[in-house]
């Protein structure tokens, strides 16, 4: 297998998965991002919190307007992923890499928690990736050439939860998995796993993640996420985090590898900042030897993603201004249940966009503690220390959980008595916790609890010659046991997707074919769902299924997203791809300008009054015409053709550009027809060089309406420059045979 990665290939999944069972990882260990003290300059700017930047990067789409520049934020981000198919994942982790994720998190399949082995092989998942050893090695094999392409580390993380949550640990230390949720709570309150069990576990958990560096985020935001009202559970959130917090301390966890997963507890239409901030600066009090992971709060998630960016734009300012550590860029996918390749992508691009638009925000703005803000903070640090204090009266953690203390829909101190009750003697894997006898010994490394080792015995593994830990060839791989629920047997079905030469829309898998429609049907929201069911059909889309609405106006109309499924393939063999045009050089287009003193008239026609794409193309300032040393005559916006033409002829100029931003009716194409037209009727079509642009222009319509040629979106005046010259020069050179 190559050991590098091509930016312009895509990723060869098989050979990933050739000789997994010789693979370890060469690095273990969480790792943060590089972020120099004196800031980042790029292009003229200064960034006084961001991270180094990447080696290989996707810049957000307005970057071609800075020198391309790609600065990255200063805390990690993370894209989370689950697809169920493990080799699509790598895929997407490629994607979210090249963006500006570091951070990479595989949701477990559902109903894992309460698997009490370790899975084996790579079976298709249901909610998300099964978490196996042959899973987790080609992932970091994968995250391996991927960080090496970008130029950062990737940290890899899943789910150390549930009654395996021992076994799993191990695993994740052997193969060098990164980050990982472990918080025994989840598994009370969220799995129903026997709370001494749960606890008895996440000692030895911990442990283990410890050794192996592996940072441990907790499991506390989903209280707010699973209650009916989360923003009153805020003081039940930080006893929650406090909780597991010094649970890892006590098992010996350095607090450098303890993080707190908070969410943000309302969403618009609510006034969420006075919720929000309040609940984020509390935390820092109480937590501040703690690292912090913020995450959108995925009760409020629906499958509208214009909605869940907006969100996410002001959940990302509150990180920003109370020092987020870790950054998540969950999106609608729970919204939508299914998760689409572009849209981890789009998450992290808003945090990205975000963060370089607010970059030193702590700066310019200053949190006024003096005013409500201090004093709501001090109600939920009360509170919190209250319902600590009640839960020690009532007998402890145990004893509160038995009587429903966690996930009460009240505000602390009331109670309505609804919240989730388990019994200390009852949930899954119930009385199998066994006290060890005297003299137990484990022969093991990173291990909780009492360990009888013999006297002069340092490190117990010693005794074995190693553990696995220590020893990674006593590690047993253990490849597929389904052949026919299997990786490869996945990979033959999309071969021809994935290296061939067929194509398909892409949503989740290879090939699987799903493509978005977006419509306005204008009709109430009971019509407009059946309307586009009906309409998608006859595009050709095969179980059209609705999955986001959203009315416009009750009765007259709504927007409505239909996926679909497209039944035929595209062979890239067929496809007739436009040549490339290689632009003459600088120098050459300067002195072609200089001996023939090139001049040209410009201006918006038709009745738009946009100048801004036109200034670009001209000005020297945007690296326009001006800069080669052409002369121009801007003539402003909302020119009639027949002005354009008239001052081109008066001038003596060589060219005529017109631009149309905003075209409705095909206005465009009137405007750049008549001006074809026009220089025939005055008998100069000849001698004039006729250039079109606009928002809807594309290449094509050069010879569609008569122009010497025409541009769309992302146009410099390179471009338009080399047009002229290439058509001036031809016409020279027709005169001369």
């Amino acid at each position: 297998m190559t050991d590098k990665l091509d930016p312009n290939t895509k990723i060869n999944v098989e050979e990933i998965l050739e000789d997994l069972e010789n693979y370890h990882p060469p690095r273990k260990g969480w790792t943060w991002r590089t972020v120099p003290e004196g800031g980042v300059d790029m292009a003229g700017f200064h960034f006084r919190n961001m991270s180094e930047p990447l080696k290989n990067s996707v810049p957000m789409p307005t970057a071609k307007y800075f020198e391309g520049i790609d600065p990255q934020p200063a805390p990690v981000i993370t894209s989370e992923i689950a697809s169920g198919h493990f080799e699509d994942d790598i895929r997407r982790m490629r994607m979210a890499a090249w963006n500006g994720a570091d951070h990479i998190m595989v949701i477990r399949t559902t109903g894992q928690s309460h698997i009490d082995g370790l899975m084996e092989g790579t079976p298709e998942g249901i909610g998300g990736v099964p978490i196996t050893r042959k899973q987790l090695r080609a992932s970091r094999k994968a995250c391996d050439l991927i960080e090496d392409e970008v130029g950062r580390p990737i940290n890899f993380h899943s789910y150390v939860s549930g009654v395996a949550g021992p076994e799993v640990a191990v695993l994740f230390a052997e193969e060098g998995v990164n980050g990982a949720h472990q918080d025994p709570q989840y598994n009370v309150l969220y799995r129903n796993i026997n709370a001494y069990r749960s606890y008895v576990d996440a000692g030895e958990a911990k442990k283990v993640m410890t050794g192996a560096r592996i940072f441990q985020i907790d499991g506390a935001h989903n209280a707010n996420a699973t209650a009916r009202q989360g923003w009153k559970v805020m003081p039940e959130l930080m006893v929650q985090h406090g909780l597991n917090s010094a649970f890892s301390v006590m098992v010996g966890m350095p607090k450098d590898l303890i993080g707190l997963s908070t969410v943000p507890p309302s969403a618009p239409p609510t006034p969420k900042l006075w919720f929000d901030l309040p609940y984020a600066v509390a935390l820092r009090d109480f937590f501040s030897e703690y690292k912090m992971r913020a995450q959108q709060n995925t009760r409020y998630i629906e499958s509208d993603i214009n909605e869940a960016i907006r969100l996410h734009v002001i959940d990302t300012m509150i990180s920003m201004l109370t020092s987020a550590d870790i950054q998540s860029t969950i999106t609608p996918d729970e919204g939508r249940n299914l998760p689409w390749h572009y849209n981890s992508v789009r998450g992290v691009q808003t945090v990205k966009q975000t963060w370089a638009a607010l970059d030193g925000i702590k700066e310019l703005l200053t949190l006024n503690r003096e005013g409500p803000l201090g004093g709501m903070v001090r109600d939920l640090k009360e509170r919190a220390i209250g319902f600590l204090t009640e839960m020690l009266h009532a007998g402890g953690y145990f004893a509160a959980v038995e009587q429903g203390f966690f996930v009460d829909s009240a505000e602390f101190p009331e109670r309505n008595h609804d919240g989730i009750a388990r019994d200390g003697d009852g949930g899954i894997s119930v009385g199998t916790v066994i006290e060890r006898d005297p003299d137990y010994l484990a022969p093991v490394c990173d291990h909780f609890g009492n360990n009888n080792l013999p006297a002069g015995v340092d490190k117990a593994c010693d005794l074995v010659g190693g553990c696995t830990l220590c020893d990674p060839e006593k590690i047993v791989y253990i490849d597929e046991l389904d052949p026919e629920d299997s990786a490869h047997k996945r990979l033959e079905r999309t071969r021809e997707y994935r290296s061939g030469n067929l194509l398909r829309p892409e949503a989740e898998w290879a090939g699987d074919g799903v493509a978005l429609v977006e419509l306005m049907i204008p009709e109430r929201a009971e019509i407009a769902v059946e309307a586009a069911l009906e309409m998608a059909k006859r595009m050709g889309l095969s179980d059209p299924e609705v999955v986001n609405l959203q009315v416009l106006q009750p009765a007259e109309g709504c927007f409505v997203e239909v996926k679909g499924h497209v039944g035929f393939d595209v062979d890239k063999t067929e496809l007739t791809i436009p040549e490339k045009i290689e632009l003459l050089p600088e120098e050459e287009l300067r002195q072609f300008v200089t001996d023939h003193e090139i001049t040209v008239v410009a201006g918006t026609v038709g009745e738009d009054e946009h100048s801004v794409g036109m200034r670009e193309i001209l000005d020297i300032k945007h690296g326009g015409l001006e800069k080669y040393g052409v002369k121009y005559h801007y003539l402003g916006t909302s020119v009639p053709v027949e002005k354009m033409v008239d001052a081109a002829i008066e001038s003596g100029s060589d060219a005529i550009l017109i631009s149309t931003v905003i075209s409705h009716n095909e206005v465009h194409r009137t405007m750049m027809k008549k001006l074809a037209e026009l220089t025939k009727e005055r008998g100069i079509r000849d001698e004039k060089v006729l250039i079109a642009g606009g928002t809807q222009v594309s290449r094509d319509m050069a010879a569609e309406t008569g122009l010497d040629a025409t541009f769309g979106r992302g146009t410099k005046g390179i471009d338009v420059l080399d047009a002229i010259v290439r058509t001036m020069r031809g016409r020279e050179q027709e005169k001369v045979g």
